[in-house]
């Protein structure tokens, strides 16, 4: 009866799920992602072999790794997009709980790998970051009690998420993981913006994110030593963010040549924080620009099919998780480009990192789910409908 009102897309349910998935599915947007992946493994080639000679490791051992742990990635990715809405929703509760127990119990069993923070776990083989996973599965928890909120009679779901949202940003400032504390918090607050947020509770947190800034940076030596280093006119050229300026600066439009870049022995992430310098002093600001539309085809797209969803929940959540994506990969490269303080965040897709891969595999694989077309009439048909 829903479908004879408002209208259905052209899809069966009687299709084979590949065809299916194949009609529904933003195209662009999975070649996009595709793309960047491929770009990643270009830039992994000029930028691991130094790394991996450091640590006397065969010259691709790194970009080995990163084809495992991209075509895992990628399978993940494929799965989770076949799913249908409450599937994921289902599937994402109970990969946030496990998540969540993770992040908690750090201080206890995890490792800092000597870089002050910890915030892996060390499997021998491989380690694991518990909160690139607890990003995605967070943000579909938030996204369902704020749909629930809006139900007559619903419960407290937007009191709920905030809390949920305070403990996790809380357990993250004080690994410390400033950068992924932001990430979710930003998640949160795009999702409270558009379920309807009055802007004066938005200003307000705002101040509150100016207030633990302040005190963050008075107590924590990590925090201050990077925001000094921001603010600074002159950069250290012995630095990490030195050495990206720099190797920025040298590749000018079309790059200095492929190979033929110095930052990758210099920079210890290069392969990782750092990826995007390696990109613009090989390839220059060609392949920067191209990369950065990339993301911006993928986020764009998805918002809006997104803007024509009726279903609450998928609309909140796919929100919060293409904003996320997007803002993950502005963060990488602003902080390269000294627009932004280091924050030791990956470039989704492109920089290696097998906890990344994987969980940014899954969360665009969710965000596909959320995305494809299904057999339902558009928001607009039911305003128009309410308008007669």
């Amino acid at each position: 009866m829903t479908e004879m009102v408002y209208g259905a897309a052209p899809a069966r349910d009687n299709e084979p799920i590949l065809p299916k998935w194949w009609h529904t599915i933003d195209k662009l947007s999975v070649f996009c992602l595709l793309m960047l992946f491929a770009v990643g493994l270009l830039l992994g080639f000029a930028a691991s072999p130094p790394l991996a000679e450091r640590n006397n490791l065969p010259p691709f051992h790194y970009v080995q790794r990163q084809v495992l742990f991209g075509g895992v990635a990628l399978i993940a990715m494929l799965l989770t997009s076949m799913m249908s809405p409450v599937l994921v929703r289902r599937l994402s509760v109970l990969g946030f709980l496990l998540a969540f127990a993770a992040l908690a119990l750090l201080p206890v069993f995890g490792t800092d790998f000597g870089k002050g923070a910890v915030r892996w776990y060390s499997l021998g083989f491989a380690s694991v970051q518990p909160s690139e996973f607890l990003k995605p599965g967070f943000v579909v928890v938030a996204a369902w009690m704020m749909a629930a909120n809006q139900q007559i009679h619903g419960p407290p779901g937007m009191a709920w998420s905030f809390a949920l949202c305070m403990t996790i940003v809380s357990m993250l400032v004080l690994q410390p993981d400033f950068g992924q504390a932001c990430l979710v918090l930003f998640g949160w607050g795009v999702m409270y913006f558009v379920a309807g947020a009055p802007i004066t509770l938005l200003v307000g947190m705002a101040a509150l994110v100016v207030l633990g800034g302040s005190l963050a940076y008075a107590n924590s030596e990590h925090f201050a030593r990077r925001i000094d280093g921001f603010l600074s006119p002159e950069v250290d050229p012995t630095t990490q963010l030195g050495y990206a300026t720099n190797a920025i600066r040298e590749g000018g439009v079309f790059g200095v040549g492929v190979g033929e870049g110095q930052v990758k022995w210099a920079l210890p992430d290069a392969h990782t924080d750092f990826i995007i310098a390696v990109a613009a002093e090989e390839y220059g600001l060609v392949l920067v620009l191209v990369i950065i539309a990339l993301y911006g085809v993928v986020v764009v797209r998805s918002l809006l099919r997104l803007i024509r969803e009726r279903d609450p929940f998928v609309r909140l959540a796919g929100t919060g998780l293409a904003c996320m994506f997007g803002v993950q990969a502005m963060i990488n490269m602003g902080v390269a480009v000294r627009l932004l303080p280091a924050k030791g965040m990956t470039l989704p897709f492109v920089s290696y990192g097998g906890s990344s891969l994987i969980a940014t595999g899954i969360a665009v694989g969710m965000l596909f789910a959320f995305t494809r077309t299904r057999p339902q009439g558009e928001i607009a048909d039911l305003l128009r409908g309410r308008g007669r």
